[in-house]
């Protein structure tokens, strides 16, 4: 089969596609014929050397896909069956044209839902899903702060925010972006270029704050997050764009606020925690994404790149410019 390469970390340039070796299921695991990837920042770490897959994962890259069901191995249960269209969140090996996932990390793909849309949801959807509800705890009426707000995580956040009856406040770098996040059901809004979001947040809630924030940025914004966290707000760490080294004073300034900071990163999380994420996902969320419901959720894709142009997809990720999500459509 074909799937996304490099042969050394390194640029996108080392990116290709290559003829690889076709997985076959184990126990309990379900052989995907896949139609669309995406791509996600743990993608272009990987491709750098700095975030190996997890033990025992595929090194191919991609965390998520969207596909057929093509085989079965031994002991699955039965739910699925051949040429089921089904979706799944991955610890690796999306960007290919097979993968095998354990039957319990599958979901169905919605009705009425192409590939290429389906390939948007798992990674960026369960993601903001785990860290409101199963990290944070959101709770009707707070207010959530959710940095890159144009991202596949922010747009999904924004979406489950609303639809948890809570209050989405983003910080996006571009009034493009602003716009786009204005458009998904973001009540406020602030360019962390020309504006010091703290200020704003703490201006549009009345002085109280963010009752959780959603940060992928980590050091550089430490302290305007601690200035506009609320009391007994929850600061929740997911990513380190900017890197992890602080220095200030952190614990007293969290101490005051009698705030916690909590951490996650799903792609590490063992199979159980994953299937019990995935279950409450399918159950709670996925049906709002089919026409009739109400309120209807929707996947955001950026651009779409063919396998063979995945080093392109890598460069438009890292130039920052997409509003959504980066599709990859794996070829027959």
């Amino acid at each position: 089969m074909f799937a996304a390469y490099f042969d050394r970390p390194g640029g996108p340039e080392n990116l290709c596609m290559k003829e690889v070796m076709k997985p076959d299921p184990g126990e309990g695991e379900v052989l995907v014929k896949v139609s669309a990837s995406a791509l996600n920042r743990a993608d272009l770490l990987q491709r750098r050397g700095k975030c190996p897959p997890p033990k025992g994962a595929s090194d191919i890259l991609g965390l998520e896909a969207a596909g057929s069901v093509a085989g079965l191995g031994p002991s699955c249960s039965g739910r699925w069956k051949v040429g089921d269209a089904v979706m799944a969140l991955l610890s690796g090996g999306g960007q290919a044209q097979f993968v095998t996932v354990p039957e319990g990390l599958l979901m169905p793909i919605p009705k009425d839902m192409t590939f290429i849309q389906a390939a948007a949801i798992p990674e960026a959807w369960l993601t903001a899903f785990q860290l409101l509800h199963f990290v944070g705890k959101v709770q009707e009426g707070e207010r959530v702060l959710i940095h890159a707000g144009a991202s596949g995580v922010g747009m999904a956040a924004i979406q489950l925010v609303r639809l948890a009856k809570a209050i989405p406040i983003v910080t996006a770098g571009t009034q493009e972006k602003l716009e786009a996040t204005a458009s998904a059901g973001a009540a406020a809004g602030f360019n962390y270029k020309n504006e010091d979001f703290s200020e704003k947040v703490l201006e549009f809630t009345q002085g109280s704050g963010a009752d959780i924030i959603l940060d992928c940025v980590g050091a550089s914004y430490w302290e305007k997050n601690l200035n506009c966290l609320s009391a007994d707000g929850r600061w929740i760490i997911y990513g380190l764009l900017s890197g992890g080294e602080v220095h200030g004073d952190l614990l007293a300034r969290l101490l005051s606020k009698r705030a916690s900071i909590h951490t996650s990163l799903l792609r590490s999380r063992d199979k159980e925690a994953s299937t019990g994420y995935k279950q409450a996902f399918t159950e709670e969320v996925l049906p709002h994404f089919s026409g009739e419901a109400s309120p209807r959720l929707q996947p955001l894709v950026d651009s779409v790149y063919p396998l063979h142009a995945i080093a392109e997809a890598h460069r438009t990720m890292e130039e920052n410019k997409n509003i959504g999500k980066i599709v990859i459509e794996i070829p027959v």
